[in-house]
């Protein structure tokens, strides 16, 4: 799953600018909702080993300013919610 190649890099890196400093990067995974949203999604894997996602969101907001306040806590209240629950998922099992 996360074996490396002859060159070093992992099976999923982009192998090229994108790594740098120690770190493994892939390439870049777009879901675009034309006009409206985009999300970026890069997996990560860090000089120390440890493995991340890294997640860039860009929402168009409403024109008003309280509805775009409406917007903005409702996107991070669900922003909340998916990392908590990738953090849980992540976590290892305790022993029995």
């Amino acid at each position: 799953m996360n074996r490396r190649t002859r060159d070093g890099h992992t099976e999923w890196c982009g192998k090229d600018h994108r790594c740098g400093l120690g770190e493994h990067r892939s390439e870049e995974i777009v879901v675009d909702v034309a006009g409206r949203s985009r999300a970026v999604l890069v997996r990560v894997r860090t000089a120390a080993g440890r493995e991340h996602a890294e997640v860039r969101v860009r929402v168009a907001l409403a024109p008003t300013d309280l509805a775009a306040r409406r917007q903005l806590v409702g996107l991070l209240g669900d922003l909340r919610h998916a990392v908590t629950r990738a953090a849980i998922t992540a976590r290892p099992r305790p022993r029995r």
